[in-house]
């Protein structure tokens, strides 16, 4: 055997390797078509809206806190939630049922889902000064289960629990833990269900039109999902179908030198 092509042989492979997996720089930054500028904001923060499953936090004060202690103590036998260890906890809210009722004190089921943290908000309030129950009540809603999930090609596929109810596209992605260079940065996918039906949305982050599009924000329970790019593709076909023929090689190569050694 020449041993003297085989370091010729080894570069030629390694320079097959890398020119097949070679990947555009330009697709995998965001915003490359943009340049210095001042942009301004467009795009309003939209505001949660009530869905079916939804766990609410509805919080009553007034001049008179013992009477609005009643109202404060929400219904925790429909709250049962998980940890991500596991764990089961019981957590404090009110939990909008399939038909979209929550169960209130003393006002009895009140219509939630369809409407905004504000609608329901005035809704409350109306009731509780029509009854005579509180004088100028002060009522806060506020949802517990805001949330939104990231999959695919990011660093850490995760569920990301939002407590302020706003997040954008590109924190969502920052929390977990960006997009890796086999993303498809240019064809990001978010699936986004409102009132039964499920939206999916293709959308470029190499553009600038991002910062300006309706869904750079994102909303309670959106899942975003990052392609792979055909190198990701390719490099996994192509390690399945050479490790086979490498370990093979390795078994060959060890009884070759074993019996040469003997």
């Amino acid at each position: 055997m020449n041993t003297s092509r085989l370091p010729l042989a080894g570069s030629l492979l390694g320079f097959l390797f890398m020119l097949s997996s070679c990947v555009s720089t330009r697709k995998s930054v965001y915003f490359a078509d943009q340049n210095d500028e001042v942009l301004l904001s467009t795009i309003s923060i939209p505001e949660p809206v009530i869905q079916n499953n939804d766990l609410l936090s509805i919080s009553v004060s007034s001049l008179n806190p013992q009477a609005s202690s009643v109202f404060n103590m929400p219904n925790l036998s429909y709250a049962n939630t998980t940890t991500a260890q596991g764990t089961p906890v019981q957590a404090g809210g009110y939990l909008v049922n399939p038909e979209g009722y929550i169960q209130f004190p003393i006002l009895g089921a009140i219509k939630a889902a369809g409407l905004t943290e504000n609608q329901l908000r005035t809704q409350i309030v109306k009731s509780l000064v029509d009854k005579k129950l509180l004088l100028d009540p002060i009522v806060t809603v506020r949802h517990l289960n805001f949330k939104v999930t990231v999959l695919g090609e990011v660093a850490h596929p995760t569920v990301i629990n939002v407590p302020n109810e706003k997040i954008t596209m590109l924190e969502a992605l920052g929390l977990a833990g960006d997009i890796t260079i086999y993303g498809k940065r240019d064809n990001v996918m978010l699936i986004r269900e409102e009132a039964g039906k499920k939206t999916i949305k293709r959308l470029n982050l190499n553009s600038t039109e991002l910062l300006s599009s309706p869904y750079y924000y994102l909303r309670s329970n959106d899942i975003v999902y990052v392609e792979p790019n055909k190198a990701k593709v390719a490099g996994s076909s192509r390690a399945t179908q050479l490790l086979p023929i490498v370990l093979s090689g390795l078994s060959f190569a060890a009884i070759v030198v074993d019996r040469l050694t003997r």
